[in-house]
């Protein structure tokens, strides 16, 4: 599905959540010294501009990342998010949001690689070009991330974080990325996988985090913030989650003490809240 950019959404509170948790992943990475490779399904343009005609149009990052930027009581898991967030606004202002790419490549240390998969022409492009000094570690590829992450595991350093988090424009993708993870755990059980998905009242969304846990992982995580209520028509985007498995065991943790403060800060009505399940082995 070629329509999708995420331009559009960059920066929003799925970005916020899903790169807060995503940074917490790496740094518990960071913890060895031992190489670790991040693999991403769907990559996207690599950086946004905030004032492009694209990012602009609804403004998603207003009520996303923009509610975070100025406050001064942040929890640590959402200070080093915006601390990494900054580093691509080293003047003050928020005028660009970077993708997971980018936010692992900040991360990432002489030892650590990273894999790429985009297929939308315009944003492989400027996937490359974020990336186009640092060829000895970030391979971006034109193709197909569920098809590709196969050939990909085990990685050569036996660590590996992979982002699955498709648009969701098409049913399909919700079985495959059910696929994806199933044959991902064959050919490498130790790896940890993080999927995003929308918090949607259609059924192929709200059945997706019992369809992974359902694979048998003996360490899962689901995480879901809703930030205001379903719309009656059933119709929109009231929330996102992520399921991981093989979390770091200490993440539940740091999650519970997090997201009330999240929720109170991205919160749009009443129906906003979370809900944290997990079982680490």
């Amino acid at each position: 599905m070629l329509s999708y950019r995420h331009a559009f959404h960059a920066g929003n509170h799925a970005d916020v959540l899903k790169h807060t948790v995503l940074l917490e992943l790496l740094e518990y990475y960071n913890r060895k010294d031992k190489p670790w490779c991040y693999i991403d399904t769907h990559a996207g343009a690599g950086c946004y501009a905030l004032d492009s005609e694209h990012a602009s149009k609804n403004a998603e990052f207003a009520d996303g990342i923009g509610r975070l930027w100025e406050r001064d009581d942040r929890p640590a898991p959402v200070e080093a998010y915006i601390r990494a967030v900054r580093q691509f606004n080293p003047h003050g202002r928020l005028l660009f949001y970077p993708g997971s790419p980018a936010l692992a490549m900040t991360q990432a240390r002489p030892q650590d690689r990273l894999r790429l998969f985009e297929m939308h022409p315009a944003d492989a492009v400027s996937l490359e070009q974020t990336f186009h000094n640092e060829a000895d570690r970030v391979q971006v590829r034109k193709a197909d991330g569920f098809g590709g992450l196969r050939a990909l595991l085990p990685p050569p350093s036996r660590r590996a974080i992979v982002l699955i988090d498709p648009p969701y424009e098409l049913k399909e993708d919700y079985r495959r990325v059910v696929d994806a993870v199933r044959e991902a755990m064959k050919r490498f059980a130790s790896g940890t996988y993080m999927v995003w998905y929308p918090l949607l009242a259609r059924p192929e969304a709200r059945q997706l985090p019992e369809r992974l846990a359902g694979l048998g992982a003996e360490s899962w995580l689901d995480l879901r913030l809703a930030v205001r209520q379903p719309s009656p028509d059933g119709f929109g985007m009231f929330g996102s989650g992520l399921f991981i498995v093989n979390p770091p065991w200490v993440l539940p943790e740091r999650l519970e003490a997090m997201m009330p403060w999240l929720v109170q800060v991205l919160g749009m009505d009443d129906g906003a809240g979370f809900d944290l399940e997990h079982s680490i082995a």
